[in-house]
């Protein structure tokens, strides 16, 4: 067999691997950060949603051409925005599985290693990326989904020699996730600093430089104030002072690993497997120790908003292609017991592992499947009998309430909702513009179990709120036209003028 002909993406073999890895990483519609990203994807499918309080998810909608890209694709096809999600959940799993292939091929001569690699990391997209609150892959959209996929075929084109195919998927990724492309450039400096270590210092400036000159968020050299940071202290893994003993071993395990990767002779490896390995060492250090820089002193806080450990996750994913390709070469070879015995209980663990992170949850939503989640279920009946117009309040905590399951409001509800504690926090940790009206809203709704009528009514004299979301069986005076187990959707009363 040629190698070009070895070289083709195995289509049908990578839909496979797919199943396998969808299956392990379930799928949930509005989970977590898709309660971020969800709502800008179902507002360009319909731009009638979401009249109030759109700020605090289109700050990050607007950065990139993702919510248009998904949203676009229902409105264009005339399908379900939420079949539209899902298809695109299944089609991100699918295209990182092509781009690791391609990695692979670029960095390995044999089909063990290669399929090693790729199996590796569709065995383990559930793994944490350490200290950073993110994981190899999501069990939901977010531009991540497309991202990582453009990112790892930017470099698989690096690494081979062919520059000008890496640069048209890195415009994609930058399109996609902005912080994501600055990640890549970095990457690429890297490669290039070791290929020619004489030139490290005079070049790293002027990169740091040009990357700072890319983002989008304004930075002061001082603490930041009142509610700002409130938000930005609610994110705890931005600061890696914080950061547990274990977290640590995170980047100090892997970076350790892919030092020896660079210096012995593996065979059946190709110039780019010592290349991505050399390079991933020092761009490691370095964004590690820009964090423990910004982590320094309270004036640096602003910049902890860049997230530089975030790097961590390109290193998880290029890392566990590498491991999984040494595995197929020298350990699993062609011996399909050995595959089964490495792959059948490890998936198996990390399916449990994922499955036990949303335990009020089906694995896999489906969508218009009945459902076993009571706050889902109440946020359902919200989006199909509600009008689009609709104001909603509920408890500003309610995505950490037993049997909620991090699911986004917005995302499943389909309507308005004044600001939450938890996910719209983060929006503000980035834009601190956000940070008054946020406060505002979230003090106007503390207290939330114990609020009566006369509660309900003064929030609505301040915000057009017309609904509220309750523990069931609601509160005297309200009506309520829906209630479940956990929750209930109730009216609030429109005073009259007398």
């Amino acid at each position: 067999m040629s190698s070009s002909n070895s070289e083709r993406v195995p289509v049908l073999w990578l839909v496979m691997v797919t199943v396998f890895a969808v299956g392990i990483l379930g799928y949930h519609l509005g989970a977590d950060d898709a309660a971020i990203y969800v709502p800008g994807i179902k507002q360009a499918a319909d731009p009638a949603l979401y009249p109030f309080g759109a700020q605090f998810f289109a700050s990050h909608a607007h950065l990139t051409l993702f919510p248009n890209l998904v949203g676009g694709s229902a409105r264009v096809l005339h399908i379900p925005v939420n079949l539209a999600i899902l298809a695109w959940h299944v089609a991100g799993v699918f295209l990182l599985l092509v781009a690791a292939w391609r990695l692979m091929c670029a960095c390995f001569t044999g089909a063990p290693a290669r399929w090693g690699g790729v199996m590796l990391l569709a065995a383990t997209l559930t793994v944490p990326v350490a200290g950073t609150a993110l994981a190899i892959a999501d069990p939901y959209v977010t531009s991540r989904t497309l991202s990582t996929p453009a990112t790892l075929l930017a470099i698989a084109c690096y690494v081979s020699g062919r520059r000008k195919e890496a640069a048209l998927w890195w415009v994609a990724t930058a399109l996609i996730h902005p912080q994501m492309a600055v990640y890549v450039v970095a990457f690429f400096v890297c490669s290039e600093l070791v290929a020619r270590a004489s030139r490290v210092r005079a070049a790293a400036q002027p990169a740091a430089v040009a990357v700072a000159s890319l983002l989008p968020f304004p930075f002061e050299f001082r603490a930041a104030e009142g509610p700002a940071r409130e938000a930005l202290l609610s994110r705890t893994f931005f600061f890696v002072s914080q950061w547990a003993w274990y977290e640590w071993m995170g980047v100090i395990f892997p970076l350790a690993l892919l030092v020896w990767f660079a210096r012995a002779p593996f065979r059946g490896t190709r110039p780019a497997f010592r290349t991505l390995a050399r390079a991933l060492v020092p761009f490691g250090v370095l964004f590690t120790l820009a964090a423990l820089v910004l982590g320094s002193s309270t004036r640096l806080e602003n910049f902890t908003r860049l997230q530089p450990m975030r790097a961590l996750h390109l290193i998880y994913v290029i890392f566990f292609l590498l491991l999984g390709g040494l595995l197929g070469e020298y350990i699993l070879r062609r011996r399909n017991w050995r595959w089964l015995a490495l792959f059948l209980p490890l998936g198996a663990g990390m399916f449990l592992v994922q499955s036990a992170a949303y335990p009020a949850s089906p694995h896999f939503e489906f969508p218009g499947m009945a459902e076993g989640n009571s706050w889902r279920a109440a946020f359902r009946w919200i989006r199909d009998h509600t009008p689009k117009d609709a104001v909603f309040a509920l408890d500003p905590n309610y995505m950490k309430r037993p049997g909620e399951d991090m699911q986004g409001f917005r995302a499943v509800a389909e309507r308005s909702v004044l600001a939450d504690a938890v996910k719209d926090s983060g929006a503000v940790s980035l834009f601190p513009a956000l940070a008054p009206e946020w406060k505002a809203e979230v003090d106007s709704t503390q207290g939330w179990d114990s609020f009566q009528l006369a509660d309900f009514r003064r929030l609505a004299a301040r915000y057009p709120v017309t609904w509220v979301v309750t523990a069931n069986p609601g509160r005297a005076g309200l009506d309520c036209p829906y209630r479940n187990l956990e929750v209930a959707v109730c009216r609030v009363p429109v005073l009259t003028a007398r």
